[in-house]
C-alpha cells in the first residue's frame, strides 16, 4: 500500500505533493491509490483548458479505414484524404496481430504495477540512460497546472540497447509491437508520399520520415473530479506519424478544424489510431495536417495507451520537400534541425499548435 502524502515530508502541501508524486516516484497512480476524494489544487486546470462536454460533437467520428487491401487505390485515397482533412484516422485489418496488441497492453499494466521504488530507477535523475525515462505529467517544471498521467518513455536505438536498458517487465512486448508495426508504418508513409509526388523512398527520405522512434507507455489512473483536470493537455505531436494503441476505456479527443470543436475517438478492438505529426506537416508544406488533441481524465477506470512516435533522426534537417514545391508553391516553413524543434516542444507546457510556429517562415 502506498504511503499517504503526509507521510513523506512536513513541508508545505506543494512540496509534499512534489516529493510524493515526482521525487519518490509514486506518480499520480500512487496519488490515486491513497484514496483521495478531492483533486489537489496543482492539477486543477484553467476553465478554458478543461474538456467541455458542450463543445464535443456527438455522432461525429474520424475516418475508420480498412487496410485489408493495401493496393486498392481507394484505400490510398482514403488515407491521404484523412491526413489532409482530419490529421487523424483509425485503421483496422492492418496486419499487426491482436495478440501483439494485447501483450503490450498487459506489459504496460505490469510496469505500472511495479513498486514506486522500482519505477523510480528509470526517472530523469536515476535512469542509466537518457533514452529510458519514467515520469509524470508532461513538463512539471514548466506547467502552471499538472496533467493526470504517468509515463514510461523509451527511445529506440537498437534491440541490444533495449534488451540491456529497458525494464524487464515490458521490454519484450514493446519491442515486438514495434517490430510488427514496422510494415504498417512504411506502407502508410509510402502512400502519403505518393500524393506528394515522391514515387520512391530512398535512404535519405526514409531517414527524414522514419529515422528514429520513441514509444511511450501511458497510464491514466482513476481521478477524483476528472472534470477539473486533463490526462493530457491540448497539443500536436512533433513526430512524422504517431501510431497509437488505446485500450477500451476511451478518452482521446481530436479537434475538428472546420467547426472548431472536439470529437471523441471511440476505441475499436484491434484498431490503431494514426495521426500526422508536425514533422510531416512541415515536410508536406502544410498539405498534411498535424492536429490538436488531448486526453480526458476518468473518474471510474484506469486507462492506458501506447503510442509509437515515428520521427526524423535528431540530426536531420526538416523542411518542405522539393517535390512538393516543384510546381512553384511557396515554402511555408524554414529549414529546422529536428533536435532543436523537439527541445522547443519539451521545454514548455502543452500549448495547442504553437510549437509549429518555431518552423514557420
Amino acid at each position: 500500500m502506498a504511503p499517504t502524502i503526509e507521510d513523506t515530508t512536513n513541508n508545505t502541501q506543494t512540496s509534499n505533493l512534489t516529493e510524493f508524486v515526482i521525487n519518490k516516484g509514486y506518480g499520480v497512480k500512487g496519488l490515486s491509490e491513497t484514496g483521495l476524494e478531492i483533486l489537489p489544487n496543482q492539477y486543477i486546470q484553467p476553465v478554458e483548458e478543461r474538456i467541455d462536454v458542450n463543445n464535443v460533437m456527438l455522432g461525429e467520428s474520424i475516418p475508420i479505414i480498412d487496410m485489408s487491401n493495401w493496393d486498392d487505390p481507394k484505400v490510398a485515397d482514403s488515407i491521404c484524404d484523412a491526413a489532409e482533412k482530419w490529421g487523424f484516422f483509425q485503421i483496422v485489418n492492418h496486419g499487426v496481430p491482436i495478440e501483439v496488441l494485447e501483450n503490450v497492453q498487459e506489459a504496460t499494466h505490469r510496469f505500472f504495477e511495479l513498486s514506486a521504488e522500482e519505477k523510480n530507477k528509470y526517472s530523469k535523475e536515476r535512469s542509466s540512460s537518457n533514452n529510458v525515462r519514467y515520469g509524470t505529467s508532461f513538463t512539471p517544471q514548466a506547467e502552471k497546472a499538472l496533467e493526470w498521467k504517468d509515463f514510461l518513455s523509451l527511445f529506440y536505438v537498437s534491440d541490444d540497447e533495449a534488451s540491456a536498458l529497458w525494464p524487464s517487465a515490458c521490454k519484450d512486448q514493446v519491442l515486438e509491437f514495434m517490430r510488427k508495426s514496422e510494415v504498417v508504418i512504411k506502407q502508410l508513409l509510402e502512400i502519403l508520399m505518393k500524393r506528394l509526388n515522391v514515387s520512391q523512398l530512398d535512404s535519405q527520405k526514409e531517414s527524414i520520415l522514419m529515422g528514429s522512434k520513441r514509444i511511450n507507455l501511458n497510464y491514466y489512473p482513476i481521478c477524483p473530479n476528472p472534470e477539473l483536470t486533463v490526462g493530457v493537455g491540448r497539443h500536436s505531436d512533433v513526430s512524422t506519424l504517431t501510431i497509437l494503441l488505446q485500450d477500451n476505456i476511451g478518452g482521446l479527443y481530436v479537434r475538428n478544424q472546420e467547426k472548431n470543436n472536439w470529437i471523441h475517438v471511440p476505441p475499436i478492438k484491434g484498431s490503431l489510431v494514426i495521426n500526422i505529426g508536425d514533422a510531416l506537416q512541415i515536410i508536406s508544406n502544410g498539405r498534411y495536417k498535424s492536429v490538436e488533441h488531448r486526453v480526458a481524465a476518468n473518474g471510474d477506470y484506469n486507462r492506458i495507451s501506447v503510442p509509437i512516435f515515428v520521427n526524423p533522426r535528431p540530426s536531420d534537417i526538416i523542411f518542405p520537400l522539393p517535390e512538393v514545391l516543384a510546381n512553384g508553391e511557396e515554402a511555408l516553413y524554414k529549414q529546422v534541425l529536428y533536435s532543436d524543434y523537439v527541445k522547443h516542444f519539451f521545454r514548455k507546457a502543452h500549448d495547442g499548435k504553437q510549437t509549429i510556429d518555431f518552423a514557420r517562415i
